[in-house]
């Protein structure tokens, strides 16, 4: 049972918990792999944790959003009765620490993804008009990690922060992503244009076409939208289109 002082971030647990869904219903995460989390302040964050009625991530509920700190020690009374933070708290934690301009990290493990860079297909900004976010993004350019391992330490995670240097997502080698933005729907979104990319990559190259970048002309020639199309509406579409996910599943 949460505190009443912990039901203050009612809201910010349910945008979390949302994302979760997002995540699974767009297919970033089977199972009941992945997380995501929130800056709350300085030493603490909200957290997708692991409970005693386990789901899945697809079936996020705000309770299992909880508030730890930085350590993973609860980050106010009862909130870690019963839960645990994930094995890979590292990866946000570190994320979080050295890098102040961001408040949410998003880790999955998108299949696309994996093979894609598995088959030595880096993400690239091939289309233009079809994802103008998803184009710029790929072409500031999205680093690997080249270690396939779960980041469960400061030092393991510090590699990664490293390999992703000042980028918005980094590839895990063998593992998965990590995004990571100012906003949970933006380190969503980001994620999702990532896994859109490498899904065209894999069924362009088992065409038999060949990949080639957006040239430069069409690049400048892309606009930028505005964060009330690319991120609010976008957003708004996802949990529309969640809802469609959720209510055609069997209880």
């Amino acid at each position: 049972m949460l505190t009443p002082a912990s039901t203050e971030l009612r809201s910010r647990r349910e945008l979390v918990a949302h994302a979760c869904r997002v995540m699974a219903g767009r297919g970033l995460a089977d199972g009941i792999l992945g997380h995501i989390s929130l800056r709350i302040d300085d030493r603490r964050l909200l957290i997708r944790c692991r409970g005693p009625q386990e789901r899945g991530l697809g079936y996020t509920t705000p309770d299992d959003v909880r508030l730890v700190d930085f350590d993973g020690a609860e980050g106010a009374p009862g909130e870690l009765d019963g839960y645990s933070p994930p094995n890979e708290l590292p990866l946000h934690t570190e994320l979080l620490r050295q890098r102040p301009e961001i408040d949410a990290v998003l880790h999955a493990h998108p299949p696309d993804v994996v093979a894609a860079d598995l088959a030595g297909i880096s993400i690239r900004p091939i289309v233009g008009a079809f994802d103008i976010p998803g184009t710029r993004l790929a072409a500031g350019g999205v680093p690997v990690h080249p270690r396939g391992v779960l980041i469960r330490n400061r030092r393991l995670a510090d590699e990664m922060v490293r390999s992703m240097a000042d980028r918005p997502v980094v590839v895990l080698r063998a593992h998965g992503v990590t995004s990571a933005a100012a906003t949970v729907e933006q380190a969503v979104l980001q994620a999702i244009s990532v896994d859109g990319l490498a899904r065209l990559s894999l069924r362009i190259v088992s065409a038999g076409g060949t990949l080639l970048d957006l040239p430069d002309t069409d690049l400048a020639e892309l606009p930028d939208l505005g964060a009330g199309f690319n991120t609010d509406t976008a957003w708004r579409h996802e949990l529309a289109r969640l809802c469609g996910v959720v209510a055609s599943k069997p209880l």
